[in-house]
């Protein structure tokens, strides 16, 4: 068994399609209509589209799909870099902040609400394991 990737429910497949790639800068690998796959592994999908696929039939109500219950991890280089690019266009949870572990962070939401979290790499080999934020 392995994890292979999250998928976000999207409800407008083209704009998070637009938004991935040109606010976080992901490629695309594989673009299938209501499913979208970027190099790094992670996908999106038309919310309406999965719903029937799992469950039969799509929710009938506009319940929002981000909700403050799951949160993208993303790396880049320069975190500050990445800030500047991204914040004037998202709704911000807060500006770059150093966490408890270290790791300078922001974090702010997609279109649907999900909460993204655009971090510097961490250098796990010389992290001690009780500094991690899952331990």
């Amino acid at each position: 068994m392995r994890f292979i990737n999250p998928i976000p429910f999207v409800r407008n497949i083209e704009r998070s399609k637009e938004f991935y790639e040109t606010r976080i800068g992901l490629k695309i690998s594989g673009d299938f209509g209501d499913f979208v796959l970027f190099e790094t592994g992670f996908a999106i999908h038309q919310g309406s589209t999965l719903e029937r696929t799992i469950w039969g039939t799509p929710i009938s109500d506009n319940t929002p799909y981000g909700r403050r219950n799951l949160l993208l991890y993303f790396e880049h280089d320069d975190v500050d870099a990445a800030f500047e690019a991204i914040a004037p266009h998202v709704a911000l949870i807060h500006p770059v902040e150093r966490q408890e572990w270290g790791q300078r962070v922001f974090r702010f939401y997609d279109p649907d609400g999900h909460a993204i979290e655009i971090g510097e790499p961490l250098d796990l080999s010389s992290s001690d394991d009780a500094d991690l934020p899952c331990s």
